[in-house]
């Protein structure tokens, strides 16, 4: 006979079975002894109201009842002494506001087996609460202390919530998951336990939101699972060992374990394929505040940790780390390490305050860190060692004693727009290992950046500044590419290259250096190209004894020693470099044996550079010092004499026709003036863009106005030279990736101190053709122009309604070049008066017919799109003199008015 049906009093078995049962002690009419008598007598949906007391019985509920204590929580008190003090067993049983005490604190004192039991402010001591078999238990407000092994335990294929629930002074784990358990926790405190406050095992998973655990004896969490548990805005502070521990074999095809990620899911988190840990903190631990070891793969996001007395996080083995929106603080060692064949990713995270390293990466580790920082560290912020990689991108690493970042051993490093601030000793340093920096900044450092190891290390685009020592060390036989940049503001050298050293600088500027701005040292070797060297305590150029090297299309200016220094044996190559600005252009020693090609000087007050050499293209004789004056190539070389600025502006004003041009550059000359001017007195000046547009068809006499511009500019000191450098696409635009850049940066270094006159400027964005290389031209050059914003002025030339597309083309352009200068077709009378000017300029007298018939013939030119201005006016004054010239030959006798004289019959008639 089922329990249910066993005897009951009359009065029991009729419709009070299904209604309310009482409990009391001392038991009486209509009232039970014992709460197991109740259950007996309830039917399906009954109420049992137990008065207060302690009853002394191993309670079994197996049916869907209610059982509460009638005055509440601890009034009821129910004491077993060889089995658990409850068990539910396949039911929806409700029980409220009991205390269970069970045999022994190693025992269990409730056992909920199977059904969906709910416990709703109950208490538990003396054994440990376990869940198991297919139970589905639901936990609210309950208490469970003075327990061994565990505080609860859960296990089988069970399923619990845990609402409020508080578990403490247990000697083991507060709670503990294993086989193929589920638990979905919230607002329960773990507090003052022996062993682990979460143990979560076997293929045992659940989902843990604004939990705690806390005075905990081993790890907080300790995650050894197959499952994918959930820790969600938990706090875990003041663990006897790791906050979180995760360790073991991960599931295969598991998706990482996340700290924190995207939380978008269930509320029991069944169906999300992946363990999460959001917005945790993670606070005082015993050892690391986060260790995973094994093939574990974790990602934490919006999480904090701190005052740990190990490393903030550890990731070892083949771990797989990623780290979002994490702080890291305040740590006993190193802030993150990785080691083994561990992974960490790593975006917009700050790891600070660290007793050792910020970052230490050791074994075959890899790190990719985006974003964020790496700050305030005892010892170097971001060490590699080993065979390790590292790809650092849009960080900042800063204040520490020693390196900012150092590479050793057989360690890799990839560094794209990253800033090195504040290391006492070098802002990054290689030994051995290679790097790669891109447009990366290192600033106020004892040294700048060091390196020395056998591979070939690249700096591209980088900017050292506000260096105590030396900007660019780069040490014995290491063959180094630095390309583009700037190096400036050094208490030491600009560039320093070692004995054997063969490296290669390109497109680089060195200023404001305490020593030389490029020292090549004994037995180096470098090939140095279109560097610029300007305002040196020293040397520009320092070239030590047995040194050589090729340094060409370089620019030397403003040195306190003479601005290159040749010592006994060496023999470098100059090539088709500037000195200027300076006091002194060459020392030599005695033995000293450079060779001078295509060099000059301006503004030198001593000058020991022989002038008027040919160029020495065959073999050469030692010791010979040879040179030649020519520009740099490409370049368009002013007059170094001063020159006036009311004879320019004169000069302006003779150019035939472009009033309206005339007009806006002397308004642009008038303000450039005023500027310096209030610039002289103290005053702030006004912001001014001194890029233009020059907007026109062929041949209206854009590249002419442009020379004047950069001459105007340079005799109101705003620029130092003043020249032209004329390119096009072709100059611009490479052939193929990577090629572009290099070759936009060489053609506008060339401009430096100048105009850099971009001609039919819209063919850097054909029409139509988005992923063409000249984009990254254009990208470079906005770029390039901030940079050097004071040291170039860019114009950009072309047809009106394609420059427009230009503009608009990018941003950066649209805000750099604020101005356009219209340039209108010549009209008829203006292109006579330009050849009336070349004949004038070449000894030519035009009759007066001669001039009537041109003004006819200008007149009669169509003007479609291949018609060419002033170019125009050229071939036909070409043409002319041609005529005259044969008209002239047939004259038996010419005398010196036939050479000269241009008659109406020499004016052509056809198309030009």
């Amino acid at each position: 006979m089922a329990s249910s049906d066993r005897a009951r009093p009359a009065a029991e078995t009729s419709g009070g079975r299904a209604g309310w049962q009482r409990v009391t002690p001392a038991g009486g009419w209509g009232a039970h002894r014992t709460i197991g008598a109740a259950v007996l007598a309830a039917g399906d949906g009954a109420t049992i109201s137990v008065q207060p007391g302690v009853y002394h019985e191993p309670l079994v509920v197996d049916r869907p009842v209610t059982i509460l204590a009638a005055k509440g929580a601890g009034t009821v008190h129910v004491v077993s002494v060889d089995r658990p003090a409850l068990t539910v067993t396949g039911s929806g049983a409700t029980v409220r506001d009991l205390e269970f005490e069970g045999p022994a604190a190693n025992d269990v004192a409730v056992l909920l087996r199977g059904g969906a039991p709910v416990l709703e402010g109950c208490r538990v001591t003396g054994g440990r609460l376990e869940v198991t078999g297919d139970a589905n238990v639901t936990l609210r407000r309950c208490d469970v202390s003075d327990s061994e092994g565990a505080g609860a335990h859960l296990t089988g294929t069970s399923r619990t919530v845990l609402v409020d629930c508080t578990l403490r002074g247990i000697d083991g784990d507060g709670i503990r998951l294993d086989d193929d358990a589920r638990a979905q926790c919230s607002g329960t405190r773990v507090d003052n336990v022996r062993g682990r406050g979460l143990h979560v095992g076997g293929a045992a998973s659940g989902v843990f939101e604004s939990c705690e655990f806390q005075r905990t004896g081993g790890p907080a969490v300790q995650l050894e699972t197959l499952g994918h548990p959930v820790l969600r805005d938990c706090r875990i502070h003041d663990a006897g060992a790791q906050g979180v521990l995760a360790v073991g074999t991960a599931a295969p095809g598991a998706v990482p374990a996340v700290v924190g990620a995207d939380l978008d899911v269930a509320a029991s988190g069944e169906d999300e394929q992946r363990t999460r840990v959001e917005s945790c903190e993670i606070v005082r631990t015993g050892a690391e505040g986060v260790l995973v070891a094994g093939d574990v793969r974790i990602c934490l996001a919006t999480t904090q940790v701190r005052d740990t007395r190990s490393s903030g996080i550890h990731a070892a083995g083949s771990a797989q780390v990623t780290l979002e929106t994490v702080r890291v603080a305040d740590s006993e060692g190193t802030a993150l390490v990785v080691t083994g064949a561990a992974t960490a990713r790593v975006r917009d995270t700050v790891l600070t305050r660290s007793r050792a390293n910020g970052i230490h990466v050791s074994g075959e580790g890899t790190v990719v860190l985006t974003g964020g920082e790496v700050s305030h560290t005892a010892f170097t912020a971001v060490h590699l060692s080993g065979g390790s990689r590292a790809t650092l991108s849009d960080c900042l690493v800063s204040t520490t004693p020693e390196h900012g970042v150092r590479v050793v051993e057989r360690a890799d490093l990839v560094g794209e727009r990253v800033r090195v601030e504040g290391a006492r000793s070098v802002g990054v340093s290689v030994e051995d290992g290679d790097l790669l920096l891109r447009d990366c900044r290192v600033s106020d450092s004892g040294a700048g950046v060091c390196l020395s190891t056998r591979h070939r290390p690249l700096l591209d685009g980088c900017e050292v500044s506000g260096i105590a020592g030396t900007g660019i060390e780069i040490g014995p036989r290491t063959d180094a590419l630095v390309r583009g940049g700037q190096v400036m503001e050094t208490g030491s050298a600009g560039i320093f290259v070692d004995e054997g050293s063969n490296a290669s600088l390109e497109d680089v500027t060195i200023t404001d250096t305490g020593g030389s701005g490029l020292v090549v040292w004994a037995s180096a070797g470098p090939r140095v190209r279109s560097v610029t060297i300007a305002r040196t305590r020293k040397n520009g150029v320092y070239v030590a004894d047995g040194a050589a090297g090729l340094i060409e299309t370089s620019t030397v200016s403003e040195t306190e020693f003479p601005a290159i220094y040749v010592g006994a044996a060496a023999t470098p190559l100059f090539r088709d470099c500037l000195v200027h600005d300076t006091t002194a252009d060459l020392t030599l020693t005695d033995g000293a044996a450079p060779v001078f090609e295509g060099c000059s000087t301006r503004a030198v007050a001593t000058s020991s550079l022989p002038a008027h050499s040919a160029r020495a293209d065959s073999q050469r004789t030692p010791g010979a010092v040879t040179e030649v004056r020519a520009g740099t190539a490409g370049a368009d070389e002013t007059d170094p004499r001063e020159e006036s600025l009311d004879d320019l502006l004169g000069e302006l004003a003779l150019l035939v026709g472009l009033e309206r041009v005339k007009d806006e550059v002397n308004a642009l000359a008038n303000l450039m003036r005023m500027v310096k001017r209030r610039q002289e007195a103290g005053l702030s000046a006004p912001p001014l863009s001194r890029h233009l547009v020059f907007a026109g068809n062929a041949g209206t006499g854009k590249t002419t106005v442009a020379r004047l511009y950069g001459r105007i500019l340079a005799a109101l000191g705003l620029l130092t030279r003043g020249h032209l450098v004329e390119a096009s696409r072709g100059d611009l635009v490479g052939e193929y990736v990577g090629h572009t850049a290099p070759k936009t940066q060489a053609v506008f270094r060339q401009a430096i101190g100048g105009v850099l006159f971009i001609d039919e400027a819209y063919a850097l964005v054909p029409h139509g053709q988005g992923a063409d290389f000249g984009q990254e031209a254009v990208s470079t050059l906005v770029k390039l122009m901030e940079d050097h914003r004071d040291d170039v002025v860019v114009i950009a030339a072309g047809y009106p309604r394609d420059m427009e597309r230009l503009i608009d083309s990018n941003p950066g352009l649209a805000s750099r070049f604020t101005r356009t200068l219209t340039f209108a077709d010549y009209s008829s009378d203006e292109l006579v008066g330009i050849v009336c000017r070349l004949a004038e300029l070449y000894d030519y007298q035009l009759a007066d017919s001669a001039v009537e018939q041109l003004g006819d013939y200008f007149a009669g030119i169509p003007r479609g799109e291949r018609f060419g201005n002033g170019r125009t006016a050229r071939q036909v004054f070409q043409r002319m003199t041609e005529n005259q010239a044969q008209r002239v030959a047939g004259l038996k006798e010419p005398g010196s008015q036939d050479l000269t004289l241009v008659l109406p019959q020499d004016v052509p008639t056809g198309p030009p």
